[in-house]
């Protein structure tokens, strides 16, 4: 088994999850079975309690761990369906250490962070090898190198690659190699300077990626092979791409890094064949056809909040031959103008999950703007429960209807907690998490869409539909259309006299590859078009 580590230097939000995810995808199309892993240091548990504003979105495996968005990246450039075992963070590593001395179980030993700390991030890379066994494993560092937090990380990769020996394992450094503008020029120190930090620590990078706006001349690439100590052929240019994220593989490609770790490791492996991801991306940036979807958030302005939402709209679009021009409409705004300032011209509309009243009337809104408009709907999560508290006021007369989310004594709470939630305490990882079935009625729009009756969706929330007013809302046109296996539960919502409106208690977002689009998204896509494109 081959390891491959992926760090940062100089500053963050460099896309070290784009290029390990990248560098997947072309591994894999040699025909490599590849595992990815991301290593988070931060002190949380996991982002599960962390605001988006702090971190984006909130990303769910099929095992209902609340993970890094990278874990996203990793699941729509490659096969891999990952697990808990694919995230770990600081906190965790920290909080199983002080489990174990609590237990007693270093027989009375001063605790410290080498060896104990640095020993258990070892069995965690150890144990994910054993756990899906694999050709390559590719671990992700995440923030700079150089941060206190990251240092028992870097340290126990150093020590991994020493046990493991050094033709098994290898560094790839992500750097930024800026221009300035009034010199003119490409500056290499910024880069020199990170992987000095990361020889102190004694690791040397094998491969450089060089995140820049301007091609890599050939003087600048000597530049960073002589002073860096890396050969001039794993000086690997990733310049910004013009269109898509998906083309990062292909600019890789075309730059030999797949090449190049084969021949570091000594893999032999035929080369990659990217005919199908071409012709994706093919119909990403040059659709036939476009059409105009508003997503009304509350976390907007940020664009990693909805990632993706925003990634599973494009494999859908590209499936139709469609580019997606999207409407980013906050919630907030809502409330205080009138729904058709910034609906009217959409082909469609999309209500995404999220926490808390902020923006909430203003989702009500856009429920209601797009069932009296007939305009194609998909709501997630949250969109599932204003759409129904919308349906209830407007259609069933409950002009008091609402979520116990936001006014616990709501005369009709038609959302409400879930039973084994009201009496959680802890905040994180206490939710409805992972993979559950959904049954779904046959004849139902959901089942044309889906193609079958039962389906597995991942899921990440605490109130649900109350099932008191369930006759009340169907008898008035409400479609219950998707159910857990015992029915208790209500899953997925819809409208007859609609052209597509559906809402689905659970997360489709997590589960679409950009050849295997969601069939949500798909169908909602394919609708818009029929009513806009």
């Amino acid at each position: 088994m081959k390891y491959i580590f992926v760090t940062g230097g100089v500053v963050s939000s460099l896309g070290k999850g784009l290029a390990a995810a990248s560098l997947g995808t072309l591994l894999e199309h040699r025909g490599l079975k590849i595992v990815m892993q991301k290593f988070d240091p931060y002190l949380n548990v996991d982002p599960g309690t962390m605001s988006p504003f702090q971190h984006g979105e909130v990303y769910v495996l099929d095992d209902g761990a609340e993970t890094d968005l990278d874990l996203g990246h990793y699941e729509r450039f490659t096969h891999s369906v990952l697990s808990r075992s694919n995230n770990t963070t600081s906190g965790q590593v920290y909080q199983t250490v002080l489990d174990k001395e609590r237990r007693g179980d270093y027989l009375g030993k001063t605790v410290q962070v080498i060896p104990h700390v640095t020993d258990e991030i070892k069995a965690r890379l150890r144990k994910l090898s054993t756990e899906q066994p694999c050709d390559v494993v590719i671990t992700e560092i995440g923030g700079t190198t150089g941060d206190i937090e990251g240092l028992p990380f870097l340290e126990a990769i150093r020590q991994f690659i020493q046990e493991v020996g050094p033709q098994n394992a290898m560094v790839m450094h992500v750097t930024l190699v800026p221009y300035i503008k009034a010199a003119g020029e490409l500056k290499t120190k910024p880069s020199q300077q990170s992987i000095a930090k990361l020889r102190e620590i004694g690791l040397h990078p094998q491969v450089l990626i060089c995140r820049t706006e301007h091609p890599l001349g050939e003087d600048v690439r000597y530049k960073l092979s002589v002073f860096c100590n890396v050969p001039l052929e794993a000086v690997v240019e990733a310049r910004d791409v013009d269109h898509t994220i998906y083309e990062m593989p292909l600019m890789l490609q075309h730059e030999r890094l797949d090449d190049t770790v084969c021949r570091i490791l000594g893999i032999t492996a035929p080369p990659a064949d990217m005919t199908e991801w071409k012709k994706f991306v093919s119909r990403v940036i040059k659709p036939k056809k476009r059409v105009k979807v508003a997503v009304v958030g509350k976390y907007i302005e940020l664009q990693d909040a909805y990632k993706s939402i925003y990634e599973s709209l494009t494999h859908a679009g590209a499936s139709a031959d469609c580019g997606i021009d999207l409407v980013q409409v906050d919630a907030e705004e809502l409330e205080e103008k009138h729904a058709s300032e910034f609906l009217r011209d959409a082909a469609g509309i999309l209500v995404p999950g999220g926490f808390g009243d902020r923006g909430i009337e203003g989702k009500i809104r856009a429920a209601q703007y797009a069932r009296e408009q007939q305009t194609p709907f998909l709501g997630l999560c949250l969109g599932m429960q204003v759409a129904t508290i919308e349906f209830a006021r407007n259609v069933c007369g409950m002009t008091d209807a609402n979520s116990t989310e936001f006014d616990a004594a709501a005369q009709y709470p038609v959302i409400d907690l879930l039973e084994e939630q009201k009496d959680v305490t802890d905040k994180g990882a206490s939710m409805r998490l992972g993979s559950w079935i959904t049954k779904i009625v046959e004849g139902s729009r959901a089942h044309k869409v889906y193609g079958s009756t039962e389906i597995r969706e991942r899921h990440r929330h605490r109130y649900e539909f109350n099932m008191k007013y369930r006759e009340q809302m169907t008898a008035k046109g409400f479609v219950i259309s998707g159910t857990s296996p015992n029915g208790s539960l209500v899953e997925m919502i819809e409208l007859n006299d609609h052209p597509y409106y559906l809402a689905c208690q659970f997360h489709p977002e997590f589960q679409s590859k950009p050849n295997q689009p969601h069939p949500l998204f798909k169908g909602f896509v394919t609708a818009c078009l029929g009513h806009g494109g």
